[in-house]
């Protein structure tokens, strides 16, 4: 590669992308890549600098932060040439988890930009009712782990993960079976419309979601299907019991959990709003669909 563009979240890792981002530049720079590096002070700021460098033309884009950075960048690089590479440096990594990157490295992750492949990969799209459309790159969910979202974000305090803890157990003390409408549609002509209470679905193109939560633990990137998991508890003690097994992926096999795979999902639920690779997307309704073959992704080779 000649040219790689270099995006960083000086926000992510509790501010230590900006170290990691130096290291990941050093080492392109010392292997005789031109690098230039652009920093993001916030979600449209860093997009219209992406948007500059792919007219001004780059080999790739590499990103530095976590999922958050990484859904600014497959906005812009969805159904394009050039290909994401990844510097793990937020709390998540999801992405970075899917495609087997490795993390806190970053020169090892930066040799991965040069010396890994390319694989042409599959993204999520949701379009929602109020006109979003936006792709994602590991999950959509929307339920109870929404609904903790949002309390999150009305919080001021605490800072950190304590605020996101107080908020799960504000929600689990209020815990009850949301309505949500699914449609499935299978991509063959298969169309199947389910009315059904949940705590919550969750619709994966890959398996993680919060961190290593193997939340579809059989989603396959490259299948051009979305994986759902539908989990249907009213009890507390049932939910604080399932939360564990998530880290392993052997909540699928309990009586509360349902679980499907779709080309396309109209999802619905009155006053539940929509989160994709852990950021804020719309309201429900929306049509979320696994559109093939939509992003070029650098990773180890196998």
């Amino acid at each position: 590669m000649g040219c790689v563009t270099v995006l960083t979240n000086p926000s992510s890792g509790h501010g230590n992308a900006p170290h990691a981002a130096e290291r990941a530049v050093t080492r392109l720079q010392q292997r005789g890549v031109d690098v230039r590096s652009i920093v993001g002070t916030d979600a449209l700021h860093a997009r219209r600098l992406v948007d500059d460098e792919l007219a001004r033309g780059t080999d790739a884009l590499v990103v530095v932060g976590g999922d958050g950075i990484v859904s600014v960048a497959l906005q812009a690089l969805a159904c394009g040439p050039v290909p994401l590479g990844i510097v793990p440096a937020g709390t998540g990594n999801d992405h970075a988890r899917a495609y087997g990157l490795p993390t806190g490295d970053p020169a090892a992750a930066a040799d991965v930009v040069l010396d890994g492949v390319t694989e042409t990969v599959d993204l999520g799209r949701i379009r929602g009712a109020d006109g979003t459309d936006r792709w994602f790159g590991t999950v959509m969910a929307a339920g109870f782990d929404s609904l903790v979202t949002d309390r999150t974000n009305r919080m001021t305090w605490p800072h950190g993960r304590m605020r996101y803890n107080l908020a799960m157990v504000a929600e689990i003390s209020r815990l009850r079976l949301l309505p949500f409408r699914l449609v499935f549609d299978d991509g063959a002509g298969g169309v199947r419309e389910v009315e059904t209470p949940l705590t919550l679905a969750a619709f994966g193109n890959t398996r993680s979601y919060g961190g290593g939560m193997l939340i579809c633990p059989g989603a396959d990137p490259t299948d051009g299907l979305l994986d759902v998991t539908m989990v249907a508890s009213a009890s507390r003690t049932q939910l604080i019991r399932l939360f564990p097994t998530v880290f392993k992926g052997t909540h699928v096999d309990l009586d509360e959990v349902r679980t499907a795979r779709a080309a396309h999902i109209t999802v619905d639920s009155p006053g539940i709003n929509a989160y994709a690779d852990g950021e804020y997307a719309c309201p429900l309704p929306v049509e979320v669909a696994a559109v093939p073959r939509a992003l070029r992704i650098r990773r180890p080779a196998r």
